[in-house]
């Protein structure tokens, strides 16, 4: 999922609609998953079973997390409004103790995430992460991007060279910082695809995971959407440690009742590409509120989707983030106040837990 500011989930989905999606059909919620029922997953291929050495830190489930409250974003050219180590604490205890998470994933390495590793690690809170390294457009995709109305000058897209250095920077002093807490750290986030508007080219990419492998001990990758690694993906795959994958099915025109299977496709099509690679699915989601596609996103819909994916993440050994831990309402277009992007949350924005998380967390053995 790409974000059409530094750190923002926003517009790229709306490439996805326009390239992906046939004709919507009705949505079906009458076959959610009942509570703590689980799902049959033994048509499952075997080529997508992985073993439990193959999980990161141990755990089959794991969310996204940025934690922006009402009136707080991140740095859009006219600074951060981040939120306060009280309110950052308030969402990782929510996240551990009542949701059950023990593995997150944060987009970016700057005074934000800085301030979750560090409440992580001051408070001795059961949490591991993912960390992101952010990288800027390094090149303008204007005539490939829906969103991108004129070409980016020249002169910014230099800028954005020297701040991705830095961010790059940045990420290597956090993950061995806070070496107990990072588990892999995660280059960029759908830089390399086309319909983007922070474009990155795919060689100046692979010299950032270089540059990153070289400075730190945890593993390395790269978070991209599951069509880019099974036809582009074969170089770079070579040089990260796993694939960071992502798939959105509701993004595609499917309704709730193909959105598992449809998943395990996108899946396979990676497997069958990169046969050897190692698998984790950095973002998969469901809105539960889209104007995008109205009928399609729902509470019952999220929560199906959830238990679907988790149950079959668990039986497979694929650490899977789901996006995203609370709704966040400064992403998408602020005229639209039902816009997908507001929405992806397991919990609103008011830290209220959803349909997916009125449930017991896992238990313990």
């Amino acid at each position: 999922m790409s974000r059409s500011q530094p750190y923002f989930l926003g517009g790229c989905f709306l490439v996805f609609l326009m390239l992906f999606v046939g004709c919507s059909k009705k949505q079906s919620t009458e076959t959610d998953a009942p509570a703590g029922i689980a799902v049959e997953t033994e048509s499952v291929p075997a080529s997508l079973q992985q073993q439990p050495s193959d999980l990161l830190a141990n755990t089959s489930r794991a969310v996204c997390y940025s934690g922006y409250r009402s009136g707080q974003h991140p740095d859009r050219g006219d600074g951060a409004v981040n939120p306060t180590s009280d309110q950052i604490r308030e969402d990782l205890n929510l996240l551990a103790d009542d949701a059950g998470f023990t593995l997150i994933r944060l987009y970016d390495s700057g005074e934000n995430s800085k301030a979750v590793l560090r409440a992580i690690a001051n408070n001795g809170l059961k949490i591991k992460v993912m960390l992101g390294i952010w990288l800027q457009a390094e090149l303008s995709a204007h005539e490939t991007c829906e969103w991108l109305n004129e070409p980016i000058p020249d002169e910014t897209l230099q800028k954005n060279k020297q701040n991705n250095a830095e961010e790059i920077q940045r990420g290597i002093a956090l993950a061995n910082e806070f070496a107990d807490v990072v588990v892999a750290v995660n280059v960029g986030n759908e830089n390399l695809v086309d319909w983007n508007d922070h474009k990155v080219s795919d060689d100046s990419m692979m010299q950032y995971v270089k540059e990153v492998k070289g400075a730190i001990e945890q593993p390395v990758t790269v978070a991209e959407n599951y069509k880019w690694w099974a036809q582009r993906g074969k170089k770079l795959a070579a040089l990260v440690d796993f694939l960071a994958v992502h798939v959105y099915p509701v993004w595609e025109g499917r309704d709730i009742d193909d959105g598992m299977s449809y998943s395990i496709e996108n899946l396979l099509e990676v497997r069958e590409a990169l046969p050897d690679a190692r698998i984790v699915v950095s973002e998969a989601g469901w809105a539960t509120e889209a104007s995008e596609f109205e009928d399609r996103a729902g509470q019952s819909q999220q929560r199906r989707y959830y238990n679907e994916l988790m149950a079959w993440a668990e039986k497979n050994n694929v650490t899977t983030f789901f996006f995203e831990a609370f709704d966040e309402d400064w992403k998408g277009d602020p005229g639209n106040a039902q816009g997908a992007e507001k929405h992806w949350g397991l919990y609103t924005i008011d830290r209220m837990p959803k349909q997916a998380m009125m449930e017991s967390k896992p238990v313990e053995e």
